[in-house]
């Protein structure tokens, strides 16, 4: 029979009830991150802001510099290459790669990145893992130009594994009405600049993930170095091109790599005739092609195989623009040209539209 004090005991359990800290969310962990994460995301805000991190929403002025502003909104993620850098403990770059993807989206238009928000999801909120993953966003913002406005932190308990985390992010840029680049001025007979990428960026990495699982390869440093280099982010050297000379369209090369991107910008009956070997590709592809067997059509249409940014050009605006993108540290090449839609490829060509592309 149960004594009296352990009646009381069993009975003050049960009516203590469960807390929300027991059934897997940390309402205080959630508090340390913001309290950490404050003075990285303050570095990227300017005058114009007008609330602080841990409102409910973020509020801002557009600069009265602008005279005739449109906003530009754009959202992506990381994908799965969040996968390999959660299994290494690499947290501390997909930030730059949110950042970057959502940014260079909106920069094919001509906007300058304004604002950024986060969505970071995990199971069970480490905070060490978070601080990581949102300074990393501070910084890739620092890079654009832009401010970290605020941001969203969710405690899924069940939904994720242990350990995973996933992230969206949401930009906001700001161009000119007259100084929109749509693309419809592109003739025949223009010229296609394209811009060096770092790696593989964010995209193709359910199919990396499958090539090292398939051939049970061990990934060392020098290795992952190379796979989860962080996604160059274009919008401080593209700015000093659009004012070097007129662009008529851009394209930012992600999943589709430049078969399905490059068109994106053309109008119809217009194709992008690429010539293949005109830049010289990081030795990440070569070894993903290798040890995946993976045919050159299927690479192409899955990586963007070295160049991350294209701008279509006027021939006569070619060197102009090269030459500021390489006074920005870029690496900018001639790599082909607009033609017609009918036009066949030469040997070691790509010629690309809309509607298909072929290889010479």
């Amino acid at each position: 029979m149960l004594q009296l004090g352990q009646v009381l005991e069993l009975f003050g359990w049960f009516m203590s009830g469960l807390t929300y800290r027991e059934a897997g969310v940390d309402i205080d962990a959630g508090n340390e991150l913001v309290r950490r994460i404050s003075p990285a995301a303050r570095r990227t805000q300017g005058d114009g802001f007008l609330s602080a991190l841990g409102g409910f929403s973020s509020l801002a002025e557009v600069p009265a510099s602008y005279r005739n502003p449109v906003l530009v909104a754009g959202t992506d993620g990381v994908g799965t290459k969040l996968k390999l850098a959660i299994e290494h403990d690499r947290h501390d770059e997909v930030g730059q790669d949110l950042v970057a993807m959502c940014v260079n989206d909106v920069l094919v238009y001509g906007a300058q990145p304004f604002l950024f928000l986060d969505y970071y999801a995990t199971s069970k909120l480490d905070v060490d893992v978070a601080e990581r993953v949102i300074v990393g966003i501070a910084r890739g913002c620092e890079i654009a130009g832009c401010a970290l406005a605020g941001g969203e932190t969710a405690e899924m308990p069940g939904f994720y594994r242990p350990g995973d985390y996933d992230l969206a992010g949401f930009c906001v840029g700001i161009v000119e009405r007259d100084r929109i680049v749509t693309g419809e001025e592109i003739a025949v007979g223009d010229t296609l600049i394209g811009v060096g990428s770092t790696g593989p960026h964010s995209n193709g990495y359910s199919l990396i993930r499958r090539i090292v699982e398939d051939q049970g390869i061990g990934l060392n440093d020098a290795l992952l170095d190379q796979l989860l280099a962080p996604t160059r982010i274009y919008a401080k050297p593209v700015a000093g091109a659009l004012h070097s000379a007129p662009v008529k369209g851009m394209a930012h090369v992600t999943g589709g790599g430049i078969v399905e991107n490059v068109p994106r910008m053309l109008p119809k009956g217009l194709a992008a005739d690429v010539n293949l070997d005109s830049w010289e590709r990081p030795a990440v592809f070569g070894w993903l092609q290798q040890a995946g067997r993976i045919e050159e059509a299927e690479l192409l249409r899955t990586f963007n195989c070295g160049i991350g940014f294209v701008l279509c050009v006027a021939p006569g605006f070619e060197r102009e623009v090269m030459d500021s993108l390489a006074r920005a540290g870029e690496t900018a090449v001639s790599i082909g040209r607009i033609v017609s839609g009918e036009t066949r490829p030469e040997a070691g060509h790509l010629v690309a539209t809309g509607e298909g592309y072929a290889l010479g």
